[in-house]
Protein backbone atom coordinates (compact mmCIF):
# COMPACT_ATOMS: atom_id res chain seq x y z
CA UNK A 1 0.00 0.00 0.00
CA UNK A 2 1.50 3.17 -0.92
CA UNK A 3 0.14 6.70 0.52
CA UNK A 4 0.13 9.76 -1.93
CA UNK A 5 0.01 13.26 0.08
CA UNK A 6 0.31 16.79 -0.99
CA UNK A 7 -0.02 20.11 1.14
CA UNK A 8 -0.91 22.73 -0.75
CA UNK A 9 -1.26 26.78 0.29
CA UNK A 10 -3.90 28.61 -2.34
CA UNK A 11 -4.05 32.43 -2.66
CA UNK A 12 -7.70 33.12 -3.30
CA UNK A 13 -8.61 36.03 -5.23
CA UNK A 14 -11.62 38.07 -5.08
CA UNK A 15 -12.82 37.22 -1.53
CA UNK A 16 -13.47 39.78 1.60
CA UNK A 17 -14.98 37.45 4.17
CA UNK A 18 -14.13 34.61 5.59
CA UNK A 19 -17.59 33.31 4.58
CA UNK A 20 -16.82 34.05 0.77
CA UNK A 21 -13.37 32.00 0.89
CA UNK A 22 -15.42 29.02 2.58
CA UNK A 23 -17.84 29.18 -0.29
CA UNK A 24 -14.72 29.07 -2.72
CA UNK A 25 -13.01 26.28 -0.75
CA UNK A 26 -16.09 24.36 -0.51
CA UNK A 27 -17.19 24.30 -4.29
CA UNK A 28 -13.78 23.21 -5.78
CA UNK A 29 -13.13 20.38 -2.43
CA UNK A 30 -16.32 19.33 -3.84
CA UNK A 31 -15.94 19.38 -7.31
CA UNK A 32 -12.48 17.23 -6.51
CA UNK A 33 -14.26 14.72 -4.16
CA UNK A 34 -16.95 14.16 -7.79
CA UNK A 35 -13.58 13.47 -9.62
CA UNK A 36 -11.16 12.24 -8.06
CA UNK A 37 -10.71 9.32 -5.75
CA UNK A 38 -9.12 11.35 -3.33
CA UNK A 39 -9.47 12.47 0.42
CA UNK A 40 -9.27 16.68 0.32
CA UNK A 41 -9.76 19.45 2.60
CA UNK A 42 -8.85 22.55 4.57
CA UNK A 43 -6.24 22.04 6.67
CA UNK A 44 -4.80 25.39 8.03
CA UNK A 45 -4.78 28.80 7.99
CA UNK A 46 -8.80 29.03 8.58
CA UNK A 47 -8.65 32.42 9.85
CA UNK A 48 -7.04 34.29 6.92
CA UNK A 49 -9.09 35.47 4.53
CA UNK A 50 -6.96 35.22 1.12
CA UNK A 51 -4.80 31.91 2.05
CA UNK A 52 -5.58 28.83 2.54
CA UNK A 53 -3.74 25.24 3.28
CA UNK A 54 -5.38 22.18 1.82
CA UNK A 55 -4.68 18.77 1.87
CA UNK A 56 -4.54 15.72 -0.65
CA UNK A 57 -4.43 12.08 -0.21
CA UNK A 58 -4.76 9.32 -2.38
CA UNK A 59 -4.03 5.71 -1.34
CA UNK A 60 -2.80 3.26 -3.78
CA UNK A 61 -0.96 -0.09 -4.75
CA UNK A 62 1.87 1.26 -6.30
CA UNK A 63 3.51 4.82 -6.35
CA UNK A 64 3.43 6.21 -9.54
CA UNK A 65 -0.80 6.08 -9.67
CA UNK A 66 -0.50 7.51 -6.07
CA UNK A 67 1.69 10.65 -7.62
CA UNK A 68 -0.61 11.05 -10.84
CA UNK A 69 -3.83 11.09 -8.86
CA UNK A 70 -1.91 13.98 -7.24
CA UNK A 71 -0.63 15.73 -9.95
CA UNK A 72 -4.38 15.44 -12.12
CA UNK A 73 -5.97 17.16 -8.49
CA UNK A 74 -2.55 19.93 -8.64
CA UNK A 75 -3.38 20.71 -12.44
CA UNK A 76 -7.42 20.81 -11.13
CA UNK A 77 -6.77 23.02 -8.70
CA UNK A 78 -3.51 25.64 -11.07
CA UNK A 79 -6.80 25.63 -13.92
CA UNK A 80 -9.82 27.13 -11.50
CA UNK A 81 -9.08 30.60 -12.05
CA UNK A 82 -10.13 31.84 -8.68
CA UNK A 83 -7.09 30.73 -6.78
CA UNK A 84 -3.23 30.11 -6.99
CA UNK A 85 -0.65 27.51 -5.42
CA UNK A 86 1.62 29.42 -3.35
CA UNK A 87 3.09 26.48 -2.60
CA UNK A 88 3.14 22.21 -3.01
CA UNK A 89 4.79 19.86 -1.11
CA UNK A 90 4.31 15.84 -2.30
CA UNK A 91 5.31 13.10 -0.68
CA UNK A 92 4.85 9.20 -0.80
CA UNK A 93 4.40 6.92 1.86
Amino acid sequence: MVIGSCNMELLIYEVNSLKEKRQILKSIIGRIKSRFNVSIGEVGLNDLWRRAEVGVVCVSTNTRHALQMIDKVVEFIENDGRVEIISCNRETL
